[in-house]
């Protein structure tokens, strides 16, 4: 191979194809809160995101998916006929440790865990009292075994269970978030929980990893399933299956972008990592505080949500009660289906599957916005998803959760010959190379450019991108085939044209 200093642009080379001369990442789409929320929850967004110096972004996400882990399975949304959508978000905050996501994050979760406080010391003190009637039942039933088999052993009919015997179900301590568990605690939670529970994690990447610590990956379907709230059985070798009527588990985290790309991006593409919102905006700029954020906004809000309940069914199990979209609501939605069908078509790698989840997340993001409305008002619960709150969620999808999406996972938004193919130009770009063979791509040991499929890949794809172009190599001394050898366009080495790479491993 070799090696060259500033090389000048050969006439006699077309020009390079763009896609691989710019940089991988686009820059974050603006939020533009008031257009998506009441003035009220605008005002307290940008007061707290000014309070913890982080951006407005994390703390707006934020308070959408624990909104919707609230709201959990008391409601759902009934676009139509067999189409139903819970209020589950799984949310990650990207960010360098100086964005301070911890703290915004904070600025949701404290008031929740407050609340949770509350709620778990009067459920204690119910506890303690049903505590001490299962002692007394006990006892009675105790004496109440004794007196039947004195009976049987006498002939005599044996008397009934007293009444005093039963005493109901243990109480359920309230558990409104979690942030470490094996999926046989969550999975125990939520049998006896049924509203759903919220996952916060500090660092998402730990809770990535835990799910092949002990299971070879197998964990990863039971949180797959979380997301869509419907029927599940944990099953484990010499333990009683956990039978749960609606599994939902909203979930949120932070976590940097390295990890980013080396725990979600490199991960297989089985629904995972396109059921995650990804956030990562521009870091704030440093502010002293104005006037004090902390209103009661947000845990009236909290309580209100709360004490929205689950309904019965007509055998008696307990249900979501279902919003269903007014008709004009209806219609928007079928029209965005088809855009969303047409950024489908476009679309490459994981953004194929991220994509193509747009149209039920528009329906969750409506039925949450729903209700955050209705919080923060003096109006009834509502009944229906109207034509209103269906526009703002779908036009917040388009113009910034999607842009989001693809500044994101741009590392892994590219078909796998594009993937290589970038990789490939990375290597040609640490080197310099003008002229470079198989043999000595695979000897790189780069991570995607090992084996001969992928160094196939890679080079077809700079071929027809005018980057490479084979060239005759030199018979091998020791006989055998010859590596086949590329030139390369020198154009890629310009000023213009020789962007830093991104690491897309």
């Amino acid at each position: 191979m070799t090696l060259a200093q500033p090389i000048p642009f050969n006439p006699r080379w077309p020009d390079p194809d763009p896609r691989y001369l710019s940089e991988i990442q686009s820059p974050p789409p603006p939020l533009h809160i008031e257009s998506v929320l009441s003035p009220e929850w605008t005002h307290w967004i940008k007061g707290a995101a000014e309070a913890t110096s982080a951006p407005p972004d994390y703390i707006f996400m934020a308070l959408l998916t624990v909104a919707g882990s609230l709201l959990g399975n008391t409601r759902w949304a009934a676009p139509w006929v067999d189409w139903e959508e819970p209020p589950i978000l799984w949310t990650a905050l990207i960010g360098t440790p100086s964005m301070n996501k911890s703290p915004a994050l904070n600025a949701i979760i404290s008031p929740l865990r407050s609340a949770e406080r509350t709620r778990r010391t009067e459920a204690q003190k119910c506890h303690e009292a049903w505590r001490q009637e299962a002692d007394k039942a006990k006892i009675i039933e105790a004496a109440w075994k004794d007196a039947v088999k004195a009976a049987t052993k006498e002939g005599s009919e044996a008397p009934a269970r007293p009444k005093a015997a039963d005493i109901g179900p243990e109480p359920v301590l309230p558990r409104l978030a979690m942030s470490d568990a094996t999926i046989e605690k969550v999975a125990a939670i939520l049998a006896q929980q049924p509203r759903g529970v919220l996952v916060v994690r500090d660092e998402l990447a730990g809770w990535v990893q835990s799910m092949s610590r002990y299971t070879s990956g197998g964990d990863r379907q039971f949180w797959i399933e979380t997301y869509g709230g419907r029927s599940y059985s944990v099953e484990r070798m010499g333990r009683s299956p956990i039978d749960i009527a609606r599994l939902s588990a909203s979930v949120i985290g932070n976590i940097q972008p390295d990890r980013l790309r080396t725990q979600f991006l490199n991960s297989q593409d089985d629904g995972f990592v396109a059921r995650v919102l990804p956030i990562w905006p521009e870091r704030a700029p440093l502010t002293r505080p104005g006037a004090d954020h902390r209103t009661n906004l947000l845990p009236t809000a909290i309580d209100r949500l709360l004490s929205l309940q689950m309904v019965r069914d007509a055998q008696g199990h307990y249900e979501p009660k279902r919003l269903p979209f007014t008709p004009q609501a209806m219609k928007l939605l079928e029209e965005f289906r088809h855009k969303v069908r047409a950024w489908e078509d476009r679309s490459e790698g994981i953004m194929v599957s991220f994509t193509g989840k747009l149209h039920g997340l528009s329906v969750r993001l409506s039925l949450i916005l729903t209700f955050l409305e209705w919080v923060v008002s003096d109006r009834s619960e509502p009944e229906t998803i109207s034509a209103e709150v269906f526009a703002t969620a779908s036009n917040l999808i388009e113009t910034y959760l999607l842009p989001m999406a693809q500044r994101a996972y741009a590392p892994a938004a590219y078909s796998g010959k594009e993937r290589a193919g970038r990789k490939l130009m990375a290597l040609l770009h640490t080197r310099r190379a003008t002229a470079i063979s198989t043999r000595e791509i695979q000897r790189a040991g780069r991570s995607g450019l090992q084996s001969k499929e992928d160094v196939d890949r890679a080079i077809s794809a700079l071929v027809e991108a005018d980057i490479l172009r084979s060239s005759e190599a030199p018979p091998s001394s020791r006989g055998g085939r010859p590596a086949r050898k590329y030139s390369v366009n020198p154009a890629i080495f310009t000023a213009d044209c020789a962007p830093e790479q991104a690491d897309i491993s």
